[in-house]
């Protein structure tokens, strides 16, 4: 059985979906992105992302990759994550949070 893939903006994930996302991902998201046609027919790019029940494609620009960069203070000036947001990050992903959380009524599943 496949898993449930699951659509949604980066904005709209939570946090340790997020850290989850950073730590695989250390040097940003740009070069990563995919392109795929959505429900409505139109081609959109995003971040492909898999946990052990789920399918991400977290939905962003080439643009919008390099933003969530370099506003984001876990990202060095060179758009790498730093070893102190390594260490955080993995702390918050070992409190964890229900994936079925994430999945709600603004969740796109396909």
């Amino acid at each position: 059985m496949s898993k449930p893939r699951i659509v949604k903006d980066y904005d709209k994930l939570g946090e340790e979906i997020q850290a989850q996302i950073k730590l695989f991902y250390p040097f940003g998201f740009e070069k990563k992105l995919v392109k795929f046609k959505n429900a409505q027919g139109m081609f959109v790019s995003a971040l492909p992302f898999e946990t052990d029940e789920y399918y991400f494609l977290v939905r962003m620009t080439v643009a919008k990759a390099q933003e969530i960069v370099e506003e984001d203070d876990d990202y060095d000036d060179d758009g790498n994550l730093t070893e102190a947001a390594k260490d955080k990050l993995e702390d918050k992903i070992d409190d964890g949070e229900d994936l079925d959380s994430l999945v709600d009524e603004s969740t796109e599943v396909e």
